[in-house]
């Protein structure tokens, strides 16, 4: 039997146990084969399970992530989760001033900040994504009855896109809460030959207006089964989704609050923040705590 494996479960996008997105950690993961990574993903059953490594390229540490079917470059709340667990096993250290750290990914670098807790607030970590990259256009009258939903349910003149900052999601703008509680994880068949033939990994609908007074935005983002139905709270998607409305012009505020997973009982808010630029010029940024639920080891 190898050495037993330490991981974290960490839910992500909260200061509350139970609450945002859980992910489970697993550290000192560097003589794990990506067949085996992919096997824990699927024994953890997360949306996502990341596996942290020794930096080979200059970074501070290297980081895969793998959803219980394949893994993907880049994913929101599993680097959250990430830096909260690496500083909760005294892996990070912090001082009392901010930290900025490289996270090495499949597919490049990413800057991840940390500003440290205080008595009045909790662990910080900031991830800048990748330049947005806007990619094909969707017809309304073809994709959203894959979700139950029709054309009306749209925002009038909002187009349907794939956008990616690190891994391409398709962009679905609805009119309004009340559509986006009638939209249903996509079954398969018609969804799966649907996204078979086009550029995005995964669907994300959301509408302009919070959860709560806080929010701006309110969210839902769907899986394709062995993946989780319903994802909580994402951090990709919504840099995705951020890079959407600023070149649409939905929202001009540099910053705001992105809401989601509130109808499945694991509220989170996302903090985000849009550089200007127009396109790839943009620089987008998403960010929050998290809160360690579990700790163990892993053994195999």
């Amino acid at each position: 039997m190898s050495a037993p494996y330490p991981f974290l479960l960490v839910d992500a996008f909260t200061t509350t146990p139970l609450g945002g997105n859980p992910c489970a950690v697993v550290l000192d993961a560097d003589d794990l084969s990506p067949e085996r990574m992919q096997q824990l993903a699927r024994e953890f059953n997360q949306s996502e399970t990341a596996f942290v490594r020794r930096a080979s390229q200059g970074g501070d540490v290297s980081v895969r992530y793998f959803t219980p079917a394949e893994e993907i470059p880049l994913a929101g709340h599993p680097t959250i989760a990430t830096a909260v667990a690496l500083v909760h096993a005294g892996r990070i250290t912090l001082a009392d001033t901010p930290r900025e750290l490289q996270f090495e990914l499949r597919d490049g670098p990413i800057s991840v900040a940390l500003t440290p807790a205080t008595a009045t607030s909790p662990l910080l970590v900031t991830m800048t994504q990748r330049p947005p990259v806007f990619g094909a256009m969707h017809d309304a009258a073809t994709v959203l009855p894959l979700f139950g939903l029709t054309p009306d349910d749209l925002l009038p003149g909002a187009p349907i896109q794939t956008v990616s900052t690190g891994t391409p999601q398709l962009m679905m703008l609805l009119r309004d809460q009340h559509a986006l509680r009638r939209a249903h994880p996509p079954l398969p068949g018609a969804y799966g030959r649907y996204r078979a033939d086009s550029d995005f990994f995964s669907p994300h609908l959301f509408c302009l207006g919070g959860a709560t007074a806080a929010g701006s935005t309110f969210a839902r983002h769907f899986g394709t089964p062995p993946d989780v139905a319903e994802d909580p709270v994402t951090g990709s998607a919504t840099g995705g989704m951020a890079a959407y409305l600023h070149h649409y012009g939905y929202l001009t505020a540099p910053e705001f609050v992105a809401e989601q997973g509130h109808w499945l009982g694991r509220p989170g808010a996302v903090r985000v923040r849009v550089e200007s630029g127009a396109g790839a010029g943009q620089r987008v940024q998403i960010g929050g705590p998290g809160v360690v639920l579990v700790e163990g080891r892993l053994t195999l």
